[in-house]
């Protein structure tokens, strides 16, 4: 025959007072047990969800910053090319190329409709004269029809360009100065 189960000693009767056996008391802890699993299950896929939302907002915080940098490049590089073209040299430069020339001088205009100084008409300097020419009848037959350029574009002669030469200054009397071409 068998012999009856001797107590349990030591660790093991430790572990089967802390471990209780299926009854009533292990029914009561179930729902406790679950609160704390959905809690602990939805604090972390918060967690992850949050985590995510941040880490997009970083990427797009690198994107902007890295269009910034280049945007300012991009205004630094254009407002050393507007520095460069307003510089008095290359306003000159430009000036001349569009075929602008410097004022004469210039005349005042006194409250009480006076003229104060004497307007002279802005010319153009000498051109230099061209490099060795070419062949006489090869530029005989292109040289352009001298009224066809004292017309422009529109057809009719400017006012400065007329047979009598150009304008006389007017006198410091009540008229106004004649205004130069290409201002």
């Amino acid at each position: 025959m068998s012999k009856p189960a001797a107590p349990l000693k030591g660790r093991a009767a430790r572990l089967a007072r802390l471990m209780p056996s299926p009854g009533p008391n292990t029914a009561a802890r179930t729902p406790f047990v679950l609160l704390v699993v959905l809690l602990l299950g939805g604090g972390l896929i918060t967690l992850l969800l949050l985590n995510s939302a941040l880490n997009e907002g970083s990427f797009k915080l690198s994107e902007l910053k890295r269009e910034t940098t280049e945007l300012t490049d991009e205004q630094q590089a254009l407002q050393r090319d507007v520095d460069s073209r307003s510089q008095p040299d290359a306003l000159e430069r430009r000036a001349r190329e569009l075929g602008m020339v410097p004022g004469g001088s210039p005349a005042f205009l006194n409250p009480d409709g006076t003229v104060r100084g004497v307007p002279s008409e802005a010319t153009a300097p000498p051109s230099p004269s061209p490099s060795p020419t070419p062949d006489p009848d090869a530029t005989a037959d292109a040289a352009p029809d001298p009224d066809a350029t004292a017309a422009g574009p529109s057809g009719s002669a400017p006012a400065s360009a007329t047979e009598s030469g150009p304008a006389p200054a007017p006198a410091a009397g009540n008229s106004p100065p004649p205004t130069s071409p290409g201002r």
